[in-house]
């Protein structure tokens, strides 16, 4: 009766990795904020590298906007999750640098499925392996 329960169906990985990209749309939102309200931002964004707030806040967008989407139809998956996983990283020891664990959060929250799908890959459900050229 367990049994059924304890042996994955051969494409139910593939689901739950499929389920977990599609988790990087709601990032979509943090980025879409902060893109109409970008001179508003800019003004105080934390420039760490000294390339200039403004650029830090775009590249902020890009991982928040863009790469989120092409994380979630698995388009270049861990080429993409790169920024994304630099941008929770920086939200996290730098953005949110002296501020208590639950403001935090959210960058965590992000940033272990970012990770999980770095290490695992896209999975079978994605432009990746439908792109990729048959050997």
């Amino acid at each position: 009766m367990l049994r059924p329960l304890l042996n994955p169906a051969p494409y139910s990985t593939h689901a739950a990795l499929l389920l977990i990209r599609l988790f990087s749309l709601f990032m979509v939102y943090y980025g879409y904020d902060k893109l109409v309200y970008f001179e508003e931002k800019a003004a105080y964004w934390p420039d760490p590298f000294h390339m200039g707030s403004d650029v830090t806040l775009a590249l902020t967008i890009t991982a928040e906007l863009v790469c989120p989407v092409l994380v979630a139809a698995g388009f270049y998956t861990r080429f993409a999750l790169v920024p994304a996983i630099l941008n929770m990283l920086f939200a996290i020891f730098i953005g949110h640098s002296g501020q208590p664990f639950m403001e935090r959060e959210h960058a965590f929250s992000f940033l272990v499925p970012f990770v999980a799908i770095f290490l695992a890959g896209p999975g079978k459900f994605s432009l990746d392996v439908i792109l990729r050229p048959k050997r």
